[in-house]
């Protein structure tokens, strides 16, 4: 096992930056995910580390050699890919065990180690079957599979989910997460599903049009996110952002319905004023006058006495908890995420929204640069 290390790394294709000076640590036996967007640029610095893409500039190394003059297959990784990559005319014993045949490892080895493998991912009565004879749960499990018997270094995943469908997903997620943590394997994970990410990773890197925007454990991430882009990715749904103005705003507010704040500086937009607590409110007394206010769906609630009207649009069932999509008079749009229990609104209804009293529940940012003002 080992470290892997970005320093300053920037990968171009012509005139476009696909990485753009990436500098990253992932310890030793740690799962980081890289989260972004398609073309952010996170299967790209996966492909860096494994070799498949040359670097422009900067350093990628695995423990403490410098790998960019190393040829992938020494570099001791295994990638798992989304596409699977199995070979259809191999048995999926042979598919296992193609790696161990092309570095000469013996024959009595070869069959042990992936009897080995294919025991840990509960292949063992599929290893005479055929890729084709598989369901797409089972054949990323062979995935998996090939690139544990060798027992490498580092494991990169490759967006490995994303052909399952939705309940085999989360069972698969559920794996491999128990796999790494068994097998202690430093595993780079590229996804575009936040849920993935929040769900598996120690620790999250997202990345936006190739560069990286915020690392840090799934939960602070969530909670004190450092810009816009992260407020709004990270969350299902994300947080909602509404551009406002800093405004003194007269006597303390009482009507418990928009926060229990310092009662004179507000968020003024779309015809509402919501107060900031305290601690929030001092922390950005002084900025400029241009905010973007967070509120996360489950910081919301409709209320008679909140302080933000609105219309409901539609109205999300999903079991245990219901979206309730709403534009505001200026056609801002806000989720107010609700418990089974509560009374579901029609669609079209006059509401009013309120937010929570906690100062946890506020995030304020920076409407020129995105970036984090104030918040928990």
């Amino acid at each position: 096992m080992a470290q892997v290390s970005f320093d300053g790394v920037t990968k171009r294709f012509g005139d476009t930056t696909a990485v753009d000076d990436l500098t990253l640590s992932i310890p030793d036996g740690e799962l980081l995910v890289l989260l972004g967007s398609s073309g952010c640029g996170k299967t790209t610095a996966l492909r860096l580390v494994a070799g498949l893409e040359e670097i422009t500039e900067g350093a990628v190394s695995i423990g403490e050699r410098v790998v960019n003059d190393v040829d992938p297959k020494d570099r001791d990784v295994a990638m798992v890919f989304q596409s699977y990559a199995l070979y259809p005319h191999l048995s999926v014993a042979k598919n296992i065990e193609f790696p161990l045949r092309q570095r000469g490892v013996a024959k009595e080895e070869r069959a042990a180690k992936v009897k080995r493998a294919a025991e840990t991912l509960g292949l063992g009565e599929l290893l005479g079957r055929k890729p084709a004879q598989l369901s797409g749960g089972q054949r990323q499990r062979v995935a998996l599979a090939r690139a544990i018997v060798r027992e490498p270094t580092v494991f990169l995943m490759d967006e490995p989910l994303s052909n399952l469908d939705a309940a085999l997903r989360v069972q698969t997620r559920a794996d491999i997460v128990e796999l790494q943590s068994r097998l202690k394997t430093t595993t780079l994970y590229v996804t575009h599903d936040q849920v993935e990410a929040m769900t598996m990773g120690h620790r999250i890197a997202v990345m936006s049009e190739g560069r990286l925007q915020q690392v840090a454990a799934p939960e602070d991430l969530y909670a004190k996110p450092t810009n816009v882009f992260v407020a709004h990715f990270l969350g299902s749904p994300g947080m909602n952002l509404v551009e406002g103005m800093l405004v003194e705003n007269g006597p303390p507010d009482t009507s418990g319905g928009g926060g229990s704040g310092s009662g004179t500086l507000c968020v003024a937009f779309a015809g509402a004023s919501v107060p900031l607590p305290a601690e929030v409110a001092d922390a950005v007394r002084g900025s400029g006058p241009d905010v973007v206010l967070g509120l996360r769906p489950e910081a919301l609630r409709l209320s008679p006495d909140g302080v933000i009207a609105a219309s409901v649009i539609i109205v999300e069932l999903l079991g245990a908890e219901t979206h309730v999509i709403c534009h505001t008079e200026t056609g801002a749009r806000i989720i107010v995420r609700q418990g089974a229990g509560a009374a579901k609104p029609g669609i079209g209804a006059a509401v009013r929204i309120a937010v929570d009293p906690d100062p946890q529940a506020y995030h304020l940012f920076d409407a020129a640069t995105g970036n984090r003002l104030a918040g928990p």
